[in-house]
């Protein structure tokens, strides 16, 4: 089974339930610390394939509920910087199967990666 690498907050009720669902599909899930990983702006975009640098905004990031970061009036390129700057701002999780990478957790977009390899 090809890992699945699951960039994650440590401790965030939300992912532990996500990995606990992965690893009962048996997934090999390798959990990583998001907010340790030090993301070029290239390797985050590759998350992000197919949404808007706005929709991988996690939209509990304090900066956002506080509304210290108006999202209408910030330009992807700043979203972007600020993301690399303060990873608490990205949708988690970003996960990668084989060569494959997306943000936030669509559990059948992952299973259709299991079907794939049973094939």
């Amino acid at each position: 089974m090809i890992p699945v690498i699951f960039y994650e907050k440590v401790g965030c009720v939300n992912n532990t339930k996500q990995k606990k669902r992965l690893k009962d599909f048996g997934f090999n899930v390798i959990s990583t610390d998001l907010l340790k990983t030090n993301f070029s702006k290239n390797q985050l975009l590759n998350f992000f394939e197919n949404k808007s640098i706005k929709e991988c905004i996690n939209p509990n990031a304090p900066l956002v509920k506080n509304k210290e970061i108006d999202l209408d009036n910030t330009s992807d390129e700043e979203l972007l910087n600020l993301m690399i700057s303060n990873p608490i701002l990205i949708k988690r999780p970003l996960i990668t199967i084989g060569t494959n990478k997306f943000c936030g957790f669509d559990l059948n977009k992952i299973l259709d990666f299991k079907l794939r390899e049973l094939r």
